[in-house]
């Protein structure tokens, strides 16, 4: 064997070897975790390679598409839209989504963002004009649910999971928006004119609680004080019925007695001017005193 011929036979098993490892290098692909591979044969799709290593065939397989898994965020998006009773609103909105099957989203969409703000915004119009704007302003939540459940069945063909539909604001044109301030100060002032009143009328009704109270007060003192009285009335009663009407003569007496030393004990004691029934009475007085004793 000659040196051509070593030469000769060197180079073939250099480009067998070489041909190897590009076969090696072309059917061995890794796919990194946030992204799908597509591969297509012939112009035609073959198949979807997930993350990690994976096997073509080299020369007839090739990897056509790379695309991400991961969430995207559309641009904030603005629109404008009319509610039931013809407010004009600006609508802000933002959508995040993520594709879920390459294979629909490369070979049935050319711009998927667009195609998406797209449907978005007539979704959001179309929503927006079923309602009034106070409904809108309070049920924000509402609105973007039903917008990103009809935006997540109209993508489902292009392979695309609509994660958040979102309502960041509502804009109102500048007329819409001093009339509702006029309204709502209104509001404010209807709440505390009602406020007010109604404190006046508490107050009204505890002021009559507390004359009512005062009432009763009064009547039970009265109530008690005749039911003294008709206690001592009984008890007088009963003893002129158990010791004879010279008992009450006796009270009587008495009391006339400490009248007229009252009388004796003021400032003209000197000179005391006793009527005759005064000293009858003393007469009387003294009388039953030392039949008593």
């Amino acid at each position: 064997m000659d040196f051509n011929d070593l030469i000769g036979g060197n180079a073939v098993y250099l480009a067998v070897a070489l041909f190897v490892l590009l076969s090696v290098w072309l059917g061995v692909r890794v796919v990194p975790q946030s992204q799908k591979h597509v591969v297509e044969r012939f112009g035609r799709l073959r198949l979807v390679m997930g993350p990690g290593i994976n096997f073509i065939v080299p020369f007839l397989d090739r990897v056509a598409h790379k695309v991400s898994v991961l969430e995207r965020q559309l641009p904030t998006a603005h629109q404008d839209a009319i509610t039931t009773d013809n407010v004009l609103v600006k609508v802000e909105t933002s959508v995040f989504y993520r594709i879920t099957e390459p294979e629909k989203t490369v070979y049935r969409i050319r711009d998927v963002d667009a195609a998406i703000a797209t449907t978005v915004a007539g979704i959001v119009r179309s929503e927006i004009g079923k309602m009034e704007l106070d409904h809108l302003q309070s049920n924000r939540a509402e609105v973007a649910q039903n917008i990103r459940e009809q935006v997540r069945l109209l993508v489902d063909d292009w392979g695309i999971e609509v994660t958040r539909a979102e309502i960041l604001d509502v804009n109102l044109d500048e007329a819409t928006r001093t009339a509702m301030l006029q309204q709502l100060n209104a509001e404010r002032a209807r709440r505390a004119n009602v406020t007010e009143a109604e404190g006046k009328k508490r107050a009204v009704e505890l002021n009559a609680d507390a004359e009512l109270y005062a009432a009763e007060q009064a009547a039970k003192a009265r109530r008690i004080l005749a039911d003294a009285e008709a206690y001592a009335t009984t008890t007088i009663a009963v003893a002129i019925k158990e010791n004879g009407i010279e008992a009450a003569q006796y009270q009587v007496a008495l009391k006339q007695v400490e009248a007229l030393t009252a009388v004796g004990q003021g400032a003209g004691k000197q000179t005391i001017i006793v009527p005759a029934q005064a000293l009858d009475a003393f007469g009387d007085a003294f009388k039953m005193l030392k039949g008593r004793s």
